[in-house]
């Protein structure tokens, strides 16, 4: 049976730091605040006039050096952003253009932190049916460019990143993506949207002065919901590979909050010290934070490490990986 590995991971984060005593002195917050609620310390900010394609640009170029994948052997990249330089064209057609990519398809998805493992998923698909042996996942997030830096509630969480993998085929047995489960509920409009620029709510002077171009998080439904769905999801793709905690090596979940992250890490009986947190220095990158996190730790991960990637994000969309490491 021929299953998906990643066979390649890179990623790029802008210069700029935005501290959290940078943060106090432009609203009304302070490091013991935000370092209690959310274990943020510091996050990086993209100041530059330009999109996420920027971001996306920079780390599969990284990709495409370290791993020696020339440009025309690429057969399709997927892009998960929440943050795409335009309405239309995809994100993901930009920066196949910008990186100089001369075969294959591009194309965008939108399921906002739970991003990299849907395009994941979705990767995994089509290596497993035989129809790609190249695929280039990417992850980019502007965050900063929907957010209220006026808002303490939302401000001190969100950062700006992006991390790219090569997914090929193997035929290995036991390597790759071995399992994935995942599901949305559109309950979640309500808590976690941006009401305003799309079909729904077309721009107008009024979206604007009500503040709908922004983020907005209902952090109490949002919490409750992020530690429920990640731990069963997880519990739930652990259970069918008949897995417990003992086999793990490490818990990569989505860095939207440290307290979110040890919840999900204790019930379900997985100690910290086999959880992978980057959040304190990178805050929350949406679809980038699990493939960021993942290359600040390759120097640790082992071929044949088992690992559980798990993430929550608008929709609400959720879900877990099994995943053997490959690289």
């Amino acid at each position: 049976m021929i299953n998906a590995r990643i066979s390649g991971i890179a990623s790029y984060i802008p210069d700029d730091i935005l501290d959290n005593e940078m943060l106090s002195n432009m609203v009304e917050t302070n490091d013991e605040w935000i370092t209690t609620r959310v274990g943020i310390k510091e996050r990086r900010i993209l100041h530059k006039d330009v999109g996420s394609s920027y971001m996306g640009i920079i780390a599969v170029n990284r990709l495409l050096e370290s791993t020696g994948l020339a440009k025309d052997q690429v057969d399709l990249m997927i892009c998960a952003t929440s943050n795409p330089d335009y309405r239309f064209p995809s994100t993901a057609s930009i920066i196949h253009h910008g990186c100089g990519l001369t075969s294959g398809y591009a194309y965008d998805i939108q399921a906002a932190c739970a991003g990299f493992i849907v395009a994941l998923q979705d990767a995994n698909a089509y290596i497993r049916s035989g129809l790609y042996k190249n695929i280039i996942v990417v992850c980019t997030e502007k965050m900063s460019s929907m957010i209220n830096y006026k808002d303490r509630q939302t401000c001190p969480l969100f950062g700006d990143g992006a991390a790219a993998v090569l997914v090929q085929p193997t035929e290995e047995p036991g390597m790759g993506v071995q399992d994935a489960v995942l599901h949305v509920d559109g309950v979640g409009l309500d808590y976690l949207v941006m009401k305003g620029g799309g079909s729904a709510h077309p721009t107008t002077q009024q979206t604007f002065d009500d503040g709908w171009h922004y983020l907005f998080q209902d952090g109490r439904h949002v919490y409750k919901h992020a530690v429920t769905d990640m731990l069963t999801s997880s519990l739930d793709v652990m259970k069918r590979n008949n897995l417990t905690a003992d086999d793990i090596k490490y818990l990569i979940p989505h860095q939207a909050n440290l307290r979110i992250i040890e919840a999900v890490a204790d019930k379900a009986g997985v100690p910290m010290d086999k959880v992978l947190v980057n959040i304190q220095y990178r805050g929350n990158t949406s679809a980038a934070s699990i493939p960021l996190c993942l290359d600040e730790n390759k120097h640790i991960l082992k071929k044949g490490d088992k690992l559980i990637l798990t993430a929550f994000g608008a929709g609400f969309t959720w879900g877990a990986m099994y995943l053997v490491w490959d690289m």
